[in-house]
């Protein structure tokens, strides 16, 4: 499906999603790279050495979800917004997803956000709880959206809306 729409498909998904057990845990770091292609700013940039390590360089990226804290220093460290931060049990009924984002205009906290697909398609409402500045990167932003928790596996972008 990637190489033909540009997007995972659910199967794809499977591969590199943590189990159900994991995501009721905490957070973790999603990485959606399945091209390989010679890149691994990621591993460099985990503190806890969850990602790797790269036999060679255009290995896919492999995250030790076990290690993993969701900490989110590698989002914003690849250059494909391939990562998110995913946290299923937010709240009662929500869960928190931290995403790269590099559109303007920025969402502010507490701003209410179209949720996409990963096709781009509209899915829901979600709400903007803390956007993060990137200081080597200054054109990524990291934003965390809470969105509703049926939609952790699908909710993957925004759209803020102009009338907001």
């Amino acid at each position: 499906m990637f190489q033909r729409c540009g997007y995972l498909s659910d199967e794809e998904l499977s591969s590199v999603f943590p189990d159900m057990d994991r995501l009721q845990s905490g957070p973790v770091a999603i990485i959606e790279c399945i091209q390989e292609i010679p890149c691994n700013p990621c591993q460099d940039a985990c503190p806890r050495d969850a990602i790797g390590p790269f036999i060679r360089m255009t290995d896919n990226p492999v995250i030790n979800f076990e290690k993993c804290n969701g900490c989110g220093l590698c989002i914003g460290s690849c250059p494909g917004l391939a990562i998110f931060v995913l946290h299923l049990c937010y709240g009662q009924d929500t869960s928190m997803i931290k995403i790269p984002y590099e559109m303007l205009p920025v969402p502010c906290p507490e701003q209410s956000v179209s949720l996409l697909d990963r096709s781009g398609q509209v899915i829901g409402r979600g709400i903007v709880k803390k956007i993060q500045s990137l200081k080597h990167n200054p054109k990524t932003h990291i934003i965390w959206i809470e969105i509703p928790r049926e939609l952790y596996k699908k909710a993957r972008n925004i759209k803020v809306d102009n009338n907001e």
